[in-house]
């Protein structure tokens, strides 16, 4: 059972950014069809695509960060020993710690007041 869980948390990520790509470009080239051949589109289809891309977006990012894919200068890491590397590496992570609290920090009146008043999408309902 540890080899699955073992699995799941090497692939997880990679499968479901498969997953909401491959949604995200079947579902765009379905709406564009239908809206230049049958002059109409749907409004679950644009839903569809909003949504895909915001969780393609956050796991990627969070892909990202794990696998410490992120943006830096890799230039100054072949220039510096293993004990400052390792220091620039944890300061990095400081940094993205740091950066995660301001975007949670921003985002939680907005998710605080579409919780309370109950607010939903606007094609989807």
């Amino acid at each position: 059972m540890s080899r699955l869980y073992d699995a799941i948390d090497r692939n997880a990520e990679r499968w479901l950014l498969l997953v909401f790509y491959v949604m995200l470009v079947v579902t765009m080239a379905i709406e564009v069809l239908r809206r230049e051949i049958l002059s109409f589109s749907s409004i679950w289809g644009e839903e569809i695509v909003r949504y895909s891309f915001i969780y393609l977006a956050w796991i990627g990012a969070a892909a990202a960060v794990r696998e410490r894919g992120h943006i830096r200068i890799d230039v100054i890491m072949n220039y510096v020993g293993p004990r400052v590397k390792a220091l620039l590496y944890i300061f990095g992570d400081i940094v993205m710690f740091g950066v995660s609290v301001i975007a949670l920090y921003w985002s939680w009146e907005a998710v605080h007041v579409s919780w309370t008043f109950g607010s939903v999408t606007h094609g989807l309902r």
